[in-house]
């Protein structure tokens, strides 16, 4: 039986930086394919109860901090907690990743997660997408993003048909696993499709 895991992520969210080596090599060993799906969670928040960063009670907000500081030390992760570009337009990054050849798009979105949380570069700007792209093997920057546009939309209505409402989410045939804290449930789902 093929194993697929559908990853539906941001590649502004934290969460999905300090899942993803994680959530790669569980893949790996467990011969899965990833299908890498960046989501509009601007679309999807205000449609399943979800709130951005900035608009969540100071509590939160700041409950948040203490969480991403307690996971970067425990994972020995290299991480800004409020790094200088977020919150940060990341719908640019998305189509590059969408545009980009399928077998270069998950090295590409951890290189993305990386330049907001461990390097503190914008991904919003052009610039830095098309130096980023280009290491990931995408010639043609502006073209590969020209092209993720015109799928964006439909990932982000997919999402929300099958229930997604954070990122990240795994989903093993219908099934969801949500947030980088849940890779040991997605691992024993890939352990059973032996």
């Amino acid at each position: 039986m093929q194993k697929i895991v559908d990853y539906y992520m941001a590649p502004s969210s934290p969460w999905t930086y300090l899942g993803h080596a994680r959530f790669g090599e569980i893949a790996r060993r467990h011969g899965a394919t990833v299908r890498v799906k960046p989501v509009d969670y601007g679309v999807i928040f205000p449609q399943s109860g979800g709130l951005p960063v900035g608009k969540r009670a100071p509590q939160r907000q700041a409950y948040r901090l203490a969480e991403l500081r307690r996971w970067g030390e425990w994972l020995g992760a290299r991480i800004n907690i409020q790094p200088k570009h977020f919150p940060v337009n990341a719908t640019p990054a998305s189509c590059l990743i969408l545009g980009a050849p399928e077998p270069a798009r998950f090295a590409l979105a951890g290189a993305l997660l990386a330049a907001v949380w461990a390097d503190q570069a914008d991904i919003a700007d052009r610039g830095t997408l098309a130096r980023i792209g280009a290491q990931h093997g995408v010639a043609d920057a502006a073209t590969a993003i020209n092209t993720g546009e015109a799928v964006y939309g439909a990932m982000t209505q997919e999402a929300l048909e099958r229930g997604v409402f954070g990122a990240p989410t795994y989903v093993v045939r219908d099934e969801l696993f949500w947030g980088q804290d849940r890779l040991e449930f997605l691992e024993r789902a890939l352990a059973r499709d032996r």
